[in-house]
């Protein structure tokens, strides 16, 4: 039975003024929605999110995602208000230089943040992830007689998060997996930037929330406290379908001439406006800004009481669980570290020197070695693990029947397959990979440059990698591919030559917690290169090495490449000594970790003294300036690419030891 009390509006309004005068103080920002959803976000967080501000980490805690970021002072008035370590000084600093309030929420920089946003759409489809990623640790954990982990994923989206594509793939696969762990709140105020939403959209949204499978509930009026509860409380009771709680609200309430407008939806209210708005909502004190009533400073008493209080009663919980079932409790506590084996590499399969093996297939030997031993390892592909060599052949599938499955089925949605993935691996507990053809990486980009931003481990599999996979041509042929994801931040790219650098590439993958990798993989068979011959595969952790030097002191020029045209320079080499060039080669598969090595490394593989170098790429020559330098040259494709067998087009394009040996005569000459 829900009672509203005179406190309740207190806080309700001080969030609200408290937004308006932030945004008025930065000179930036969004006041409109804070103000008009003050209600509901209170609501929501006094009396249904189970929640520690002592403790922001507590596993088992509610996920609240604001995945409309811009309305950022809205969440950072609720962290205020219920405890957590932001102080009034903190709202005051909104979108300053190296403040924790920076303009839109960003994860592990204000304590109680799950999840960077402002992308729309993307924490829509994180919370997918979050949800998937509690389903997963429930079904292997969880017993009859002690539910450890049963916390839910609340929501706030808006019109525009529902506009964009990404939801709309994660909505439709949130519904077929019924995860009805999640309650979503769409902030229905029917006003976007340009104007009202009915400029762009007429469709009728919840009906199509239906059709995905979703429990879709209304509420009128955001302002009526009783009716807002008493949806989320139904909500709350479906545990079998995910829930949008559509509610009306009115953007800048309290604004005379502002509300309901675009005008309060992306700028300042203006001071006058803002004194305005505050004797509209019959605010104590219009003209003190920043102004906090005793009432609302109580409230983070009580907030931290009752967080403290939910986290004691699971820890009691979790003890009886250590006591019931002690081997499931020290499985749990390996999980809940991600605790990666000592013995990583002696896990992985052996390949033979010679053997002819495409590095996807490696790849998917070697994943499914390592599953056995990292139960946090979970993931899948859009739609093409028979291709990308993902399925884990010893597990079942991730179904809405069976949530301990660790095979995911994303379908052909990579933008919300690469965003759920980012949302799973904000659980800190599991390891997610996801796959796909490298050229639909274009597809992926934002969320992974999100993922790369929340310094989060998510693998990304991208197999395909060249105009050598062939006949599919130029619409499947990455070509610039290579060059985008490397430019990426905080992005490590990792282009293998063989199976065996494919086993030290997961290794870096699965040791680099606080970093989005990518492996680059062939679709055609490469030879696994002789390492009793050539230097070993674990320089892949450096970057670049010397994988065959010259016999020279000082090379005549020094040859370098990634993935698979590794062996192809090595075959060249050869032709070179042939031709009275002795040539250092270089296996290059990450840039990024070789500009983590130091300088004195640096050096030691690519002298500054030796000018003459040449770079072979099966992609375009973007980037590769910087090693090859102004003596340099390259054999790269800046071009798209034709349908034919890929051995036709490698040789077509120049990709041949013969090209190799002329373009090293003309540097040389």
């Amino acid at each position: 039975m829900f009672k509203s009390s005179r406190i309740d509006q207190v806080c309700i309004n001080t969030i609200r003024t408290l937004s308006m005068d932030a945004v008025q103080k930065a000179k930036s920002g969004h006041p409109g929605t804070p103000m008009g959803l003050a209600p509901v976000a209170y609501i929501l967080w006094s009396r249904f999110l189970k929640h520690n501000p002592h403790n922001p980490e507590w596993i088992n805690r509610d996920r609240f995602i604001l995945s409309a970021g811009h309305a950022s002072m809205l969440l950072y008035s609720l962290l205020y208000l219920t405890g957590y370590k932001v102080f009034l000084d903190d709202l005051k600093n909104f979108r300053q230089l190296d403040s924790t309030t920076p303009g839109h929420p960003e994860v592990d920089l204000t304590p109680g943040v799950e999840t960077t946003t402002g992308p729309l759409g993307q924490g829509f489809a994180n919370g997918i992830g979050m949800a998937i990623a509690q389903k997963y640790i429930a079904a292997n954990f969880n017993k009859p007689d002690v539910n450890l982990i049963d916390y839910k994923i609340y929501g706030i989206v808006s019109d525009g998060d529902l506009m964009e594509g990404v939801s709309s793939e994660a909505a439709s696969l949130a519904g077929h997996l019924k995860l009805g762990n999640i309650i979503y709140i769409y902030d229905n105020n029917s006003v976007t930037i340009e104007g009202s939403t009915n400029l762009s959209i007429s469709e009728n949204i919840l009906k199509r929330f239906e059709a995905y499978g979703w429990h879709v509930l209304s509420v009128e009026d955001g302002n009526d406290l009783e009716s807002v509860y008493n949806a989320i409380d139904q909500a709350q009771n479906e545990i079998d379908k995910p829930s949008l709680v559509s509610i009306k609200t009115v953007i800048g309430y309290g604004s005379p001439n502002k509300q309901g407008t675009s005008k309060c939806h992306g700028s300042p209210l203006g001071e006058e406006e803002v004194i305005l708005a505050k004797n509209s909502l019959g605010w104590i004190k219009p003209d003190e800004k920043f102004y906090v009533p005793q009432e609302a400073l109580d409230n983070i008493i009580n907030s931290l009481i009752k967080g403290k209080s939910e986290e004691d009663k699971w820890i009691k919980k979790y003890q009886e669980y250590k006591d019931k079932y002690p081997e499931e409790y020290k499985a749990f506590e390996i999980f809940i570290n991600k605790n990666i084996p000592d013995n990583l590499l002696a896990s992985m399969p052996e390949f033979k020197p010679g053997e002819q093996m495409s590095t996807r297939v490696a790849s998917g030997i070697i994943l499914n070695a390592l599953a056995n031993n990292l139960p946090a390892l979970i993931g899948g592909s859009a739609d093409l693990a028979p291709s990308n060599n993902t399925f884990l052949t010893n597990y079942s599938s991730f179904q809405q029947n069976n949530y301990a499955g660790r095979n995911i089925h994303f379908g052909v949605r990579e933008f919300a397959m690469s965003a759920i993935c980012t949302g799973m691996a904000l659980s800190n507990c599991l390891i997610p990979y996801c796959a796909t053809f490298m050229v639909f990486s274009d597809y992926m980009r934002n969320a992974i440059r999100m993922a790369a931003l929340m310094k989060k481990q998510v693998i990304y599999i991208f197999t395909h990698d060249s105009i050598a996979l062939g006949e599919d041509g130029a619409t499947h042929q990455p070509i610039e591919h290579l060059a985008a994801l490397r430019s990426i931040p905080d992005l490590i790219v990792i282009r293998p030559s063989d199976a065996e650098e494919v086993k030290y590439a997961y290794k870096v993958a699965l040791e680099s917690t606080t970093n989005p990798t990518a492996l680059i993989l062939s679709r055609q068979k490469l030879p696994v290169i002789d390492r009793n011959n050539f230097n070993s595969a674990s320089n892949l952790e450096n970057g670049a090495y010397i994988i065959s030097d010259s016999s020279k002191e000082s090379p005549d020029i020094i040859v370098m490449a990634s993935g698979s045209e590794v062996s192809l320079i090595l075959e060249a080499q050869k032709a070179l000594l042939n031709n009275n060039i002795d040539a250092r080669i270089v296996a290059f598969p990450s840039w990024e970790l070789f500009e983590k090595q130091s300088d004195s490394y640096k050096e030691s593989v690519l002298p500054v003294s030796i000018k003459k170098r040449l770079v072979v790429e099966t992609g375009c020559q973007q980037g590769w300036e910087k090693y090859i330098g102004l003596e340099g040259s390259s054999i790269t494709i800046n071009h798209f690419g034709k349908s034919a067998p890929g051995y036709v087009l490698l040789e077509k394009f120049g990709f041949t030891v013969q090209n190799i040996v002329e373009k090293a005569k003309e540097l040389i000459n």
